[in-house]
């Protein structure tokens, strides 16, 4: 379907299923929901010629001196919000951020993953992902009293028909009517930590997908006077949440990871597994961009802490999950690293970028379990890596990398300067 076509079609859709607002979304760099609204009577234009604003209001985005930046919507993305009640409907479309002469913008967390996905097809790869999202819910998120999960479930509790399994549940048939696949959900370790896994597609699509899923969970939450969190690492002594990312290349109609070698892995395969363990340090800023990131890569929780891989260890960086008979299509890789709180678009894209970079310079796979390195133990050591990355530096470009480090690293100096209840309540009596 042409540009013009996709416009009548969404023009069309808007009038026939009573459509008043429009919510044009995009991404900053840190992957926070950002959105314009629009009624039906101004949505042409905004199809037509997208939406011009200051980009130096939004940050990591523009400098003063280059501030006019322009939201295009990408019309493949037009979908309904289908939790708006009917004849007062909303819908929204994901835009890409270009210049004001058309030219991708540097600072477009999904143009740099676009071209990063565009390297990989000059090379006869298409990037598939398909993540496994953890989250919380909690009866609320003030922040003066640590927070209270809804139930006190476990792996794959079936519990009564209690609040959380009815919202996830009331979630997943959600995001299947609004044409989101999902593989299987379920209650995970933690007390009020829930996962949905949702099923493979490209990268661009996933990360489109990662974003709306966060937005329906975050909202459903709401409307049940429930809150829902994707903090990594909201409770002491109970798991983190992580972002489990299943990937695979495929060339054609052929998955480029099945082979001969050890567990029917291909060459490539092999060579991007290698990729990734060892670029994992300087890509992790990304993968796990918040000072909170670091209290879930601890020993003990199965959370990754060196670089390593591994068939069955569930602590590995990279794990091969076993293909069931018959199933050789499915063959993958798992990227354990990543949690829910990432940018999609930077992940993904950092992900690839480090196994394709395995392949072009013909990475060995070390031995099964042998750890060649060890990840970043917190956010100042991570930003630190990643500085000194030429790989992010040639994935993400110059612009996003000074953002982002000049962030980050605000971010660790406040935290540094913060006073603890872990430090009143040890140190204050004692000392």
């Amino acid at each position: 379907m042409n540009m013009q076509n996709q416009a009548q079609y969404v023009l069309r859709t808007v009038e026939e299923r009573g459509i008043r607002m429009v919510q044009l979304w995009f991404t900053d760099v840190l992957g926070r929901h950002k959105a314009f609204h629009v009624t039906p009577a101004e949505l042409a234009d905004a199809l037509d010629e997208g939406m011009t604003f200051d980009g130096s209001a939004i940050d990591g985005f523009s400098r003063g001196q280059e501030s006019d930046v322009l939201a295009r919507p990408d019309l493949t993305t037009f979908q309904l919000l289908p939790w708006h009640a009917e004849g007062s409907g909303v819908a929204s479309v994901f835009c890409d951020i270009v210049k004001i002469d058309g030219t991708p913008f540097e600072g477009c967390p999904r143009q740099q993953l676009r071209r990063v996905l565009n390297e990989a097809r000059t090379r006869g790869y298409t990037f598939f992902v398909a993540p496994e999202m953890e989250y919380f819910y909690f009866n609320s998120l003030e922040t003066s009293a640590p927070p209270v999960p809804v139930d006190r479930g476990s792996y794959f509790d079936l519990l009564p028909d209690d609040t959380a399994s009815q919202l996830r549940r009331r979630t997943v048939l959600t995001l299947e009517e609004m044409g989101i696949g999902v593989e299987h959900a379920q209650h995970e370790d933690a007390p009020g930590q829930h996962e949905i896994d949702l099923r493979y597609t490209d990268a661009l699509t996933m990360a489109d997908t990662v974003m709306t899923v966060r937005h329906v969970i975050k909202e459903l939450a709401r409307q049940s006077n429930i809150a829902a969190s994707f903090m990594p690492k909201p409770l002491s002594h109970e798991q983190g949440s992580g972002m489990h990312t299943h990937v695979s290349l495929w060339r054609e109609d052929t998955n480029a990871f099945i082979g001969d070698g050890p567990y029917g892995l291909s060459v490539v395969a092999q060579q991007f597994i290698a990729g990734l363990v060892h670029h994992a340090p300087e890509i992790t800023a990304i993968t796990n961009q918040w000072v909170n990131s670091y209290k879930r890569l601890v020993p003990g929780h199965e959370a990754p802490v060196s670089a390593a891989w591994a068939r069955f260890e569930p602590s590995a960086l990279v794990r091969v999950p076993t293909v069931k008979t018959g199933r050789f299509d499915s063959t993958r890789v798992e990227y354990r690293a990543p949690d829910p709180a990432a940018n999609p678009y930077l992940a993904f894209a950092v992900i690839l970028a480090a196994g394709l970079r395995g392949i072009e310079g013909g990475y060995e796979l070390p031995a099964e379990g042998q750890a060649t390195t060890y990840l970043p133990r917190s956010l100042a050591e991570a930003t630190e890596l990643m500085e000194r990355s030429q790989l992010l530096h040639e994935t993400l470009g110059e612009h996003l990398v000074e953002w982002f480090l000049r962030n980050k690293r605000a971010e660790w100096a406040s935290y540094r300067s913060e006073v603890t209840p872990f430090e009143l309540e040890r140190y204050l009596p004692l000392l």
